[in-house]
């Protein structure tokens, strides 16, 4: 079983969230909480996934973050967000969450992404990632540079790119193009100098704004 906590202030959110996760057979929402009590309950419960509002009146979503990534072993954190541009998503990106969904996302998706979670991959929403992105301040001086970065990528490392944002790990990318597992780790750490960011989350994110993922496609892993 999946084990999930949702943080959220709004307790209409949290039981939504909960109806629709517990149809699937594999997932339980062990918890769910406001901002205040979020760590506490995350170190009683040991979830595996952590869906945390990223905007809430008690504490600040950006916050109960760091704590968890803090703690000795932290759950996959995962950013709900009511905005299709919500500024703080990159902050939340860049300290560790493990992507972030929009709070209209479809029901039927809810389950699947929250498997992808667990399983290591990449979940975010085409249309809030590039509003982000587009909203963020210097935004086309830093698509330049980021297009600059992933042209020095070879056609084969692109490849790898674009496997990683779709959550696959370096074995099951390396099943999919015919390559060892090592072979695919060296592009992984190559792609990730070229690219200069520090995670396959964030290298995700950058696939997505350089249009190497089809306009509808989430970031994600298997199955989406």
């Amino acid at each position: 079983m999946i084990r999930v906590v949702v943080v959220d202030d709004e307790a209409l959110v949290r039981s939504g969230f909960k109806l629709i996760l517990g149809a699937a057979d594999d997932i339980e929402v062990v918890a769910t909480t406001a901002g205040a009590e979020a760590v506490d309950t995350v170190r009683r419960e040991d979830p595996d996934v952590v869906l945390l509002d990223i905007r809430m009146p008690d504490v600040d979503g950006l916050t109960v973050l760091r704590r968890l990534r803090a703690l000795p072993q932290p759950p996959v954190v995962a950013m709900l967000t009511t905005f299709d541009a919500d500024e703080y998503i990159v902050t939340a990106l860049r300290s560790g969450a493990a992507g972030f969904l929009l709070k209209d996302t479809e029901p039927d998706q809810l389950a699947q992404l929250v498997r992808t979670l667990a399983a290591g991959g990449v979940v975010m929403s085409p249309k809030a990632s590039r509003a982000v992105w587009q909203s963020h301040p210097g935004a086309s001086a830093v698509a330049d540079e980021e297009a600059t970065r992933v042209g020095r990528l070879t056609e084969r490392e692109r490849d790898v790119l674009v496997l990683i944002a779709e959550g696959l790990s370096n074995a099951d990318i390396g099943s999919r193009i015919h390559l060892s597992a090592g072979t695919v780790k060296d592009h992984v750490s190559a792609i990730l100098t070229k690219l200069r960011v520090g995670s396959r989350v964030q290298a995700a994110l950058l696939a997505q704004r350089a249009g190497l993922l089809g306009d509808g496609q989430w970031c994600s892993g298997p199955g989406l």
